[in-house]
């Protein structure tokens, strides 16, 4: 399995055990599932629009910090032949969004962020967003694998594993994810009648003919 199809079978993973949450977006995007717009989506009611509206309108994360999700989600979900990286799906707004809809995200999201730059300037002198791509591949390896991480990096894998989650399910409820997943949603059939070999089994198909 190449590593698209690895995301994807997270992102499916997500969708059926609930983490594939259903909201969010930015008007800053076309991609992104959820519009920002005033205006009310269809059956949304009247308290949630406004509290939608009204968590559109505040801002959780420092400028920082969203940086340095826009490098992660990109390392998650990087730019390839299939579609764009998550930052154009709109996945940062997305889980900018997710930090104020769901304040228990918050502590670990802002918490795992500062570790990210502790260890970051503890190895390389610079925050995460200031080391060049090799070093910061390097930190990520040390906390992407669960099963091989070194225990001093456990709150490392707790945050990384978040943000990964996190960034399938901004990227796979986008209009850009749906697509790279192939999804066309319900159409309808066109019966043809009865099978060829189905007739033939119970004796009908010359009649037919």
């Amino acid at each position: 399995m190449n590593r698209r199809d690895s995301i994807k079978a997270l992102g499916l993973a997500a969708a059926g055990s609930g983490l594939l949450l259903g909201s969010c977006g930015s008007e800053k995007t076309e991609e992104q599932a959820v519009s920002t717009s005033e205006d009310k989506l269809p059956g949304v009611q009247d308290f949630e629009h406004q509290r939608n509206q009204r968590l559109y309108g505040d801002q959780f994360f420092t400028s920082h910090e969203m940086a340095t999700i826009s490098v992660l989600a990109d390392i998650i979900i990087p730019a390839d032949d299939v579609s764009g990286s998550a930052t154009e799906a709109g996945v940062p707004e997305f889980i900018e969004f997710m930090a104020k809809d769901v304040p228990d995200y918050q502590i670990p999201m802002r918490g795992g962020l500062k570790w990210l730059d502790v260890q970051s300037q503890r190895r390389y002198g610079h925050v995460f967003i200031g080391c060049d791509d090799k070093q910061q591949r390097q930190l990520i390896d040390d906390i992407a694998y669960p099963s091989k991480a070194r225990p001093e990096m456990q709150q490392g894998v707790a945050f990384f594993t978040l943000m990964r989650n996190l960034t399938a399910s901004g990227f796979f409820t986008s209009e850009m994810g749906v697509k790279d997943i192939g999804y066309v949603g319900n159409r309808p059939g066109v019966w043809e009648g009865v099978p060829p070999d189905v007739l033939e089994v119970h004796g009908f198909l010359e009649e037919r003919g």
